[in-house]
């Protein structure tokens, strides 16, 4: 019976350390945003996919294979003086829809409404992570 016992705690940690690396790894980079109109896009063309979108850099694109993709963004900070605490504390999900030419100034190009959400849009560029 104690063997059991001991089995099935070992089971529980072991799925409770799994579950706090999975919620523990983020990739990390920049966002910025883009305005509207969205459409024409480089993955749908004049296909509208609403405005909880984004474009990838080069870092993501992968020849087209980031389309379609979606990303968990959260803002973690600043990455300049003007507005020294842009997060507002919440995550956007948003669907790869476009690319963002070499050049492109963030890891991800959100929308401006994704961008809103999660950061003040004066401070024009942010530090993420994002998750797939």
């Amino acid at each position: 019976m104690k063997i059991m016992g001991m089995a099935m705690q070992a089971a529980i940690m072991l799925s409770i350390a799994g579950c706090l690396v999975s919620v523990a790894y983020a990739d990390e980079g920049t966002a910025t945003f883009y305005t509207p109109p969205y459409v024409p896009s480089a993955c749908y063309g004049y296909e509208n996919k609403g405005v909880m979108i984004a474009a990838a850099s080069d870092a993501l694109w992968n020849n087209k294979a980031a389309c379609g993709k979606r990303y968990r963004v959260r803002c973690t900070g600043a990455t300049n003086q003007g507005i020294p605490q842009p997060c507002k504390g919440d995550s956007v999900v948003v669907t790869i829809v476009d690319y963002c030419p070499p050049g492109c100034q963030g890891t991800i190009d959100l929308s401006q409404e994704a961008f809103s959400q999660i950061a003040d849009p004066n401070a024009g560029k942010i530090r993420i992570q994002y998750t797939p």
